[in-house]
């Protein structure tokens, strides 16, 4: 596959803040392109550049051959963009919506009324064509805002969390959508803060950290990086009658936690309940770490134990997990 975008020595600086730090990666023809970054890593303000958004201080950016410093106005045409915030008309209908945004790219008459339509018909909204986006649920919402961002057809389509707050159906709605534009032979830039989302979807992956380039390649050349670290979940619950309170146990149980030989990092999610613990691989550290959830009375419901995937892989290489 030849190079679609290629991005070389960006920097992109807000005051004495670098963003974007001497950033080069490129994004082949016809691949789903898995952008990942913590917070604050750059990402988001990587991919407005790309999306002629915003501009940038140094570097060289060409899409589809290109030059973004002599040709915006041509890739603009090029890109669609599907922002992380839904970004519709409440007011307006469904095929309004597309029909207002599609009309941006210069599409007029017997065109733009085909376009509208069928990019309704792909994300399965013709059915709702007349109905205002007010009256819409989440899943319905984030399908139109795929809708709009891709009636031009265009080459180029930046997804920045197109699945985020979506029940299950919608979300595999989306999914396959994303597998059908890339058979059609578009150019997809998608991010995600769920990462099998990102296992799953993605031809290659980029992980961002501090504006630079953490890593870059296939789910599988990323997960040759870390080979020594598995993680466990001990999911448990501390009695009520306990003298001190749920909250200070688990503080106590992290500290503790922390002291093991070969722990790497630990976190808790209350929600679950559950404890998440990296430990080098092929130590044995399931006895100790059981014998502080009981030190603690901790009642133990289930320990699961998990081989190297992509999140450890970006937790060892940012130090942060993916949000």
């Amino acid at each position: 596959m030849t190079d679609f975008v290629n991005v070389e020595n960006l920097t992109k600086k807000y005051g004495d803040l670098i963003a974007v730090d001497n950033l080069s990666f490129t994004v082949k023809e016809g691949e789903i392109f898995g952008f990942l970054g913590p917070n604050g890593a750059g990402k988001s303000t990587t991919l407005n550049v790309i999306s002629t958004l915003i501009g940038y201080d140094s570097g060289n950016i060409t899409v589809c051959g290109y030059d973004m410093a002599k040709d915006e106005r041509k890739i603009k045409a090029l890109i669609g963009l599907v922002p992380q915030d839904v970004a519709v008309y409440e007011n307006m209908s469904a095929y309004e919506n597309v029909a207002f945004f599609a009309s941006l790219y210069g599409l007029s008459g017997t065109a733009l009324k085909a376009a509208a339509n069928e990019a309704l018909e792909f994300v399965g909204l013709s059915e709702h064509r007349k109905l205002r986006t007010s009256k819409m649920s989440g899943g319905m919402k984030r399908r139109l805002n795929i809708a709009c961002g891709i009636a031009h057809k265009p080459k180029l389509i930046v997804m920045d969390e197109p699945t985020v707050g979506v029940d299950a159906q919608s979300r595999e709605h989306i999914m396959s959508s994303i597998r059908t534009l890339r058979s059609g032979g578009a150019t997809i830039i998608y991010t995600s803060h769920y990462m099998p989302e990102v296992q799953e979807i993605c031809d290659r992956i980029a992980i961002i950290d501090k504006g630079r380039l953490a890593a870059i390649g296939t789910k599988e050349e990323l997960l040759e990086i870390i080979t020594d670290v598995k993680t466990i979940y001990i999911t448990c619950e501390f009695p009520p009658d306990q003298k001190e309170s749920t909250e200070l146990s688990v503080d106590r149980v992290l500290d503790d936690l922390k002291a093991v030989p070969d722990v790497r990092y630990v976190s808790f999610d209350p929600d679950e309940s559950r404890f998440k613990i990296d430990v080098t691989l092929g130590s044995d550290a399931v006895t100790p770490l059981l014998r502080i959830f009981m030190d603690a009375g901790a009642r133990i419901h289930e320990v699961q134990n998990e081989e190297p995937n992509l999140e450890t892989t970006f937790l060892a290489l940012t130090g942060r997990e993916l949000r």
